[in-house]
């Protein structure tokens, strides 16, 4: 689970083709035209505020009025399974609807937003309401994002995600995402990374995943993708339940006695692999555990009173919290949730991107504001960086950044391992692999690598 300046051809046109192409439905037209905004008094890092007064009016799409815009977002944390469950993102959103509404919403018009909880199991259910509810969906993650496609594109529902796990969702129409983790190309910069850090340990690794798409999805790309940067997977994969298991220690133990060294794991940072370190602990099994973005976590690192998670190295296209003196954009995320008195997660940065991308794109089209409108205009983001929250990604040819770093727990610390200079993402064209095989295959994809999954 994922689940990372921008330069706008301010164009309102429908493109054709791409990501735009699955029907939104026909909103009534309006004769309004709006002047232009007045420069906005703040903005977000080195990106200038895509809020702010304006006098766009018209209800020209589902969810847009002449005085507000209804967007929905959400999360997972009614999951019983791990209570809580990427709560921060939906507070991220929330103090992002509260920042662009001081300044005047976008362009006038207020945002409103509506929260969603997908508990995991109930994400159909979610994507139905939200169907009938709202203009688009903004910042929101939710880990079993597969079950929701064949609705979401039924209702012509865009979005412009925190994340997204499924290769469905990955790849699908009526969306752009600020951090693309598209399923036919994978950003690999941290299987390189550690193969430099641990030459001799990445020809021994394994897996370690769930048993749902979400993360069995995430493991086959890797396995996939890094062998490009010389890791040679055991045939020892072990699939855990994802509502947690009485006993982990016949799990690590398999992984122990296979000779595993270097560990990929999926899945999320509480309970589960938390009493999977309690279980390798008991079994004196210290390998190098391989973690995505999620387990940059402030309750995880203060799990770590033991040092059981010191082996724990995480994949970053996001600047650290801990480098936020140095970085103006991370510093106003963490200003910003403090204020809200919520906490922070890199989850949460990625959901404040989504935001800043999705409002970008609303301010362009003025009174003209549609799903069409505000996809199109998205389609041509080539650059994005969240006001320089992340690394350079394309979200309008959906395609990854080609640069990382790697964070390492040290006690209730997370350290920059890789590159050696702090602050430095590490940058290389070779990060970004193509893939091919069955979790490619499934998506379905079309000539411009859009999934035609569910039409």
């Amino acid at each position: 689970m994922l689940a990372l300046a921008v330069a706008l051809a301010l164009t309102a046109g429908a493109c054709g083709g791409g990501r735009e192409d699955a029907d939104p439905g026909e909103p009534g037209a309006t004769d309004t035209t709006t002047s232009a905004p007045e420069a906005p008094t703040t903005g977000f890092g080195d990106l200038a505020s895509p809020c702010g007064p304006g006098d766009a009016s018209g209800a020209t799409d589902q969810g847009v009025t002449d005085t507000s815009i209804t967007i929905g977002y959400g999360d997972d944390a009614g999951f019983s399974g791990a209570p809580g469950l990427n709560q921060e993102q939906s507070a991220a959103v929330a103090a992002m609807i509260d920042w662009c509404n001081e300044q005047g919403g976008i362009n006038g018009r207020e945002v409103v937003g509506r929260y969603y909880d997908a508990k995991v199991t109930e994400v159909n259910n979610v994507m139905t309401e939200a169907c009938a509810q709202v203009f688009m969906l903004v910042g929101q993650g939710f880990s079993l994002d597969s079950g929701q496609e064949q609705t979401r594109v039924g209702c012509g529902l865009a979005s412009v995600p925190a994340w997204s796990v499924s290769p469905a969702f990955a790849n699908g129409p009526l969306m752009v995402q600020p951090a693309p983790n598209p399923v036919d190309v994978v950003s690999i910069q941290n299987a390189f990374a550690l193969a430099e850090l641990f030459p001799e340990k990445i020809t021994k690794a394994a897996v370690m995943t769930a048993n749902y798409a979400a993360t069995k999805d995430t493991t086959d790309k890797a396995q996939l993708a890094f062998p490009a940067a010389g890791w040679e997977f055991l045939d020892c994969e072990q699939t855990y339940n994802i509502a947690g298991e009485a006993d982990w220690r016949p799990f690590v133990q398999r992984l122990k006695d296979c000779g595993a060294e270097i560990v990929l794991f999926s899945g999320s940072p509480a309970p589960n692999f938390q009493n999977v370190l309690d279980a390798a602990a008991q079994l004196d099994f210290e390998p190098v555990w391989s973690m995505d973005a999620n387990f940059y976590e402030e309750s995880f690192a203060a799990w770590n009173q033991n040092g059981f998670a010191d082996n724990v190295y995480v994949r970053m296209t996001f600047t650290p919290f801990e480098q936020a003196a140095n970085n103006p954009a991370t510093q106003q995320y963490l200003d910003l949730l403090e204020e809200a008195g919520s906490r922070v997660s890199l989850l949460g940065a990625q959901a404040i991107s989504a935001f800043l991308l999705w409002a970008t794109g609303a301010q362009a089209c003025g009174s003209e504001l549609t799903r069409a409108c505000v996809i199109d205009t998205l389609l041509e983001v080539d650059d994005w960086t969240g006001g320089g929250l992340q690394a350079t990604t394309d979200p309008g040819a959906n395609l990854p950044s080609t640069c990382g770093m790697i964070v390492k727990l040290e006690g209730t610390t997370y350290e920059q391992a890789y590159p050696e200079t702090l602050g430095e993402f590490d940058c290389d064209p070779r990060y970004n692999v193509t893939i091919t095989g069955p979790v490619v295959d499934q998506a379905q994809l079309d000539d411009d690598r859009v999934s035609r999954a569910f039409g």
